[in-house]
């Protein structure tokens, strides 16, 4: 569904990616792991079109995508939830989904009535301001504004940053919902142990280059990989 073929992205003359490469296949759940700093979220702002790649190849279901304005790849299906979040601090949780709602290209799409089944603590605050939300509830609410788009494949940047224990779970079962609704997920993450409950596969980045990529399996039987570039 998605192919990274080895793209080099730089931050002005700043080199941050070297020949990075990598594929999600539909239905799958994806996981780019690596410590701060490594490249994980240039990797996504490169493939959702915010800092284009100056080489390589980007294709999303065989189209080209490569340097294309992120407003034209939300049209292709591609939805991207940043670490940043992004909520709107003024407007309240219904709001914030109601100016993100898109028409589904085909077949059965989102809206709050489905939004709410999977996220029903966001229901119970649909009148709250975005700026009074707890860190998980506006994760909830990023996740939630991006799926507004109707995408079918979702781009999501370190899901877990700073939540609680409880909080991690509770997205977790979020994220595997969404799979089992037939999104397709690419994310980044540092909770290696909840990436690999999530994950059918994963990379491992390392200052800007794939060290490894391989099964959650091949990945937890691999400690010299887990101990060189996961380990803080």
């Amino acid at each position: 569904m998605l192919e990274v073929d080895a793209i080099h992205t730089y931050y002005g003359l700043s080199h941050i990616l070297f020949g990075v490469s990598l594929r999600v296949d539909k239905g799958e759940i994806v996981c780019l792991l690596g410590r701060n700093g490594a490249g994980k979220t240039t990797t996504m702002k490169s493939i959702i079109g915010l800092v284009p790649p100056k080489q390589g190849n980007i294709r999303y279901k065989g189209d080209e995508i490569t340097r294309k304005a992120p407003y034209l790849l939300a049209r292709k299906g591609i939805g991207y939830v940043p670490d940043e979040r992004k909520i709107f601090a003024d407007l309240t949780v219904g709001e914030n989904l109601e100016i993100a709602e898109r028409k589904a290209n085909t077949g059965v799409g989102w809206d709050r009535g489905r939004i709410y089944q999977i996220f029903p603590a966001l229901q119970a605050i649909e009148s709250r301001r975005g700026g009074y939300l707890s860190g998980g509830e506006q994760r909830m609410l990023a996740i939630a504004r991006a799926l507004m788009g109707n995408p079918e494949f979702l781009i999501l940047d370190e899901p877990m940053e700073g939540l609680a224990p409880l909080m991690v779970r509770l997205i977790e079962t979020q994220i595997m919902k969404l799979r089992e609704a037939g999104l397709t997920v690419l994310m980044t993450e540092q909770n290696v142990a909840s990436a690999l409950r999530l994950s059918d596969r994963c990379y491992v980045i390392d200052d800007g280059h794939i060290r490894f990529h391989g099964t959650v399996e091949e990945l937890k039987a691999n400690d010299e990989v887990r101990r060189k570039y996961l380990l803080v």
